[in-house]
């Protein structure tokens, strides 16, 4: 028994509950694409989890304990995401009915132009992400506004999501603040500004050619916008428009600046729109209040209850803006954490059973030079965000693979930690089944599948990391690495 428990599995046997997920994943998708959210996605990575557990215990003797404690060990790791992600979902709601997104919309829509409308979303999250050091926030907060503003400009929803993701993770990448940017680095054990300075030389003209692209794009846009008119006066009736509103997002950017935890930032910025609603959008806190209320005073607290934890409509006389700003709140990530528990519980199985070990070793075997040594770690960070759902276990995982084949062949850490962030962090948003995929699909309320084919530096950064390596833009192996 113990040597069986030792064996790695075969790696066509490893593949077996990967498969199991992407089939069912694309069945869904085409058969069933309303219930992916909702239970689907889920069901398919319980059922590839039990693919993974029945092999293992009835072929590799491997007991069930094992696949307890690993379950147990990465949900643990993940309750702090879990819980920044619950706070997003009262936070984009707070945002939106304490009047913060519909200002930033009334002005957007009657200052910027379609044609350019995907670029200057792109930039402007990109230099908020850099800010922030989050791409999550950043989609949250100035990605919903400006899906708003795209939306009245005429521009698809799809285009815009994939122009404000794509900002959203360059900045993600590029800021010293990044939560992903700092493990990457650290996982590699490579200085972090020396690990930011190398993924330029993929992240610039990664982001330059989505740029270029998203100019061509929006050259299709060029009319005027002639539901612009509609926005603004639906919005000017039902909220009161103001630049006082303003005051929540630069407390949130205080708060970032001054290094808060990110779950006390997302808690504090609530805290601060709900507050910013009660003054300035009394009207609509006692409108959302539902039911019978003896005072004015009940009816906003619970107002301002309901804004935090279920979904909300506010009337403005126009059945698009309505969809536009109505929210969900806490209520409305529930599905995402659903998801999320259950790709943790197929990814821990995966380690645990040492499939995705086997899978591993795999890669590590077609390695001769510099190029298939990128190349191997791209692809073990986008196969890593399929099995385990997650990009921060993906990151952890990708790096703890590759780390001593970097070493022994005289590579400096950053090439692994850019190689690793060029894939395991922006291609997270790309899976449907990833926190990141439901996160994003979740907020913006567009299908992963969707945005997708639009994320074109999210697309374009593993390609060209693959390309730098290969015309020799890779870190000097310094002598204290050669030595090591």
């Amino acid at each position: 028994m113990d040597e069986s428990h030792n064996r790695l599995p075969h790696p066509l046997i490893s593949l077996l509950p990967l498969a199991t997920l992407i089939t069912l994943i694309v069945l869904i998708l085409l058969y069933m694409p309303d219930d992916a959210l909702s239970g689907a996605s889920q069901m398919a990575l319980i059922i590839a989890t039990c693919v993974c557990v029945a092999i293992s215990v009835m072929v590799y003797h491997i007991s069930w304990k094992a696949f307890e404690v690993a379950i147990q060990k990465t949900i643990g790791e993940a309750a702090i995401s879990i819980l920044i992600l619950l706070m997003i979902g009262v936070m984009s709601s707070t945002w939106m009915i304490s009047g913060v997104v519909p200002t930033l919309i009334y002005y957007g829509v009657q200052f910027m132009s379609p044609m350019f409308f995907l670029p200057y979303a792109c930039i402007i999250s990109s230099l908020i992400s850099v800010m922030t050091g989050t791409s999550w926030t950043t989609v949250a907060t100035i990605g919903i506004a400006l899906l708003g503003i795209g939306n009245a400009l005429g521009i698809p929803a799809p285009y815009c999501a994939g122009a404000i993701i794509s900002g959203a993770y360059f900045g993600d990448k590029m800021s010293p603040m990044s939560d992903t940017t700092v493990l990457a680095s650290s996982m590699a054990r490579a200085d972090l500004f020396s690990h930011i300075r190398y993924m330029m030389y993929t992240t610039v003209p990664s982001i330059t050619i989505a740029l270029l692209i998203y100019l061509l794009m929006g050259l299709g846009f060029s009319g005027e916008p002639v539901e612009a008119s509609r926005y603004t006066t639906g919005l000017d009736k039902a909220f009161n428009i103001s630049l006082w509103t303003m005051v929540v997002p630069v407390f949130t950017g205080f708060l970032i600046y001054k290094k808060v935890p990110s779950l006390v930032t997302l808690m504090l910025s609530s805290l601060a729109a709900c507050l910013c609603a009660l003054i300035l959008q009394t009207h609509v806190v006692a409108s959302l209040a539902g039911g019978e209320h003896a005072s004015m005073a009940t009816k906003l607290l619970a107002g301002i209850m309901r804004i935090c934890y279920t979904n909300t409509q506010v009337d403005t006389g126009f059945a698009e803006i309505n969809s536009l700003v109505a929210t969900r709140g806490m209520a409305g990530m529930l599905n995402t954490v659903w998801l999320i528990l259950c790709a943790m519980c197929f990814g821990s199985c995966m380690i645990a059973s040492k499939m995705l070990k086997s899978l591993t070793r795999v890669m590590l075997r077609a390695i001769h030079n510099t190029v298939s040594l990128v190349c191997s770690t791209v692809v073990s960070g986008v196969l890593l965000n399929m099995i385990m759902g997650d990009q921060f276990l993906s990151i952890i995982m990708n790096a703890s693979i590759f780390r001593e084949e970097y070493r022994e062949r005289g590579y400096r850490p950053e090439l692994l930690s850019r190689s690793t962030e060029d894939s395991s962090t922006v291609t997270s948003v790309l899976v449907p089944w990833t926190a990141c995929g439901m996160t994003q699909s979740t907020v913006l309320g567009i299908p992963t599948i969707a945005y997708l084919p639009f994320c074109f530096f999210n697309l374009i950064s593993p390609l060209m990391s693959c390309a730098v390596a290969a015309l020799g833009f890779v870190p000097t192996p310094t002598k204290e690495t050669k030595s090591s």
